[in-house]
């Protein structure tokens, strides 16, 4: 196990977090990284031309990160990767606000882009968040998409939405 692998692979958490210090932590003293990717989600200011308050994410504390824990044994099952974080932000969030945060490292840059959009679309899809936006027409649940469900389906695996 490398250092870069030792904080918690997993965290769910209100506060922002910063993209350079979790960059930093996670190839910290692994001379073996060549390459770090990363994906920020922000909260979008407009849904359907419509704007966009805010964005409320509730989870199942435990369970939320668990599952996505049993993600990342897989992404690193998959490819050949040095190390991974996500953090995913829940509670209130106000347009433009940082959601998520995925990053991967490994010796080559095509293992790590490939975990890293693996990542994602399991976040997308299977990850135990539940979304609601406020727009100026009221609030409302945002309900899976037909795309997220298609984009885990090329990873061999079926969305339980799909089901």
């Amino acid at each position: 196990m490398t250092a870069s692998t030792s904080a918690p692979r997993v965290r769910i958490q209100t506060e922002d977090f910063d993209l350079s210090q979790e960059t930093l932590a996670l190839r910290a003293d692994d001379g073996g990284v060549g390459a770090v990717v990363s994906f920020v989600g922000t909260v979008r200011d407009q849904v359907g031309g419509e704007a966009l308050s805010q964005m409320e994410l509730e989870h199942y504390p435990g369970m939320t990160e668990s599952s996505i824990e049993s993600m990342v044994d897989e992404a690193f099952k998959r490819f050949n990767i040095r190390g991974a974080r996500v953090i995913h932000r829940v509670g209130v969030l106000p347009a433009c606000a940082q959601i998520v945060l995925v990053l991967v490292s490994s010796a080559h840059r095509g293992e790590a882009f490939q975990a890293c959009e693996f990542l994602m679309d399991y976040l997308k899809t299977q990850a135990p968040f539940w979304k609601k936006e406020t727009l100026a027409s009221g609030a409302r649940w945002v309900d899976a998409r037909v795309t997220d469900d298609a984009a885990l389906a090329r990873w061999g695996i079926q969305s339980a939405n799909a089901q």
